[in-house]
C-alpha cells in the first residue's frame, strides 16, 4: 500500500511506495523536527511538525508511486546541500 502526507484528511504529497519514502521527502521539505522525553532520559526522535501525518493513501488516476519516488530522488540530487559552516558564515 503506498503512502503519502497528510494535513487533516487533505491529501499533501504524493504517493510512495512506502512510509521511510515520505518521511525522507518530510525531512528534505524541513518538516521534521527532533523532540526530547519531558525527562530528557529517551533520545530525541523524528517528528512532523505541525499536525503533518503519514498514512496509507490510495493513488491517484496514472499515479506511480515509485515513478514518484524516482523522481524526488532526482529531484534531490539536483539541489544544492549547503554544510551548516555555509550556512552560519552567511548569517553573519
Amino acid at each position: 500500500m503506498p503512502y503519502a502526507l497528510f494535513s487533516s484528511d487533505a491529501k499533501l504529497s504524493k504517493a510512495y511506495p512506502t512510509e521511510a519514502d515520505v518521511w525522507a521527502l518530510a525531512r528534505r521539505s524541513g518538516l521534521v523536527v527532533d523532540v526530547v522525553s519531558e525527562n530528557g532520559t529517551i533520545g530525541p526522535r523524528p517528528v512532523l511538525d505541525h499536525d503533518y501525518e503519514i498514512r496509507p493513501c490510495h493513488c491517484e488516476a496514472n499515479e506511480d508511486p515509485a515513478r514518484n519516488k524516482a523522481d524526488a530522488e532526482r529531484e534531490a540530487r539536483l539541489e544544492p546541500e549547503f554544510s551548516e559552516a555555509e550556512t552560519e558564515g552567511k548569517a553573519a
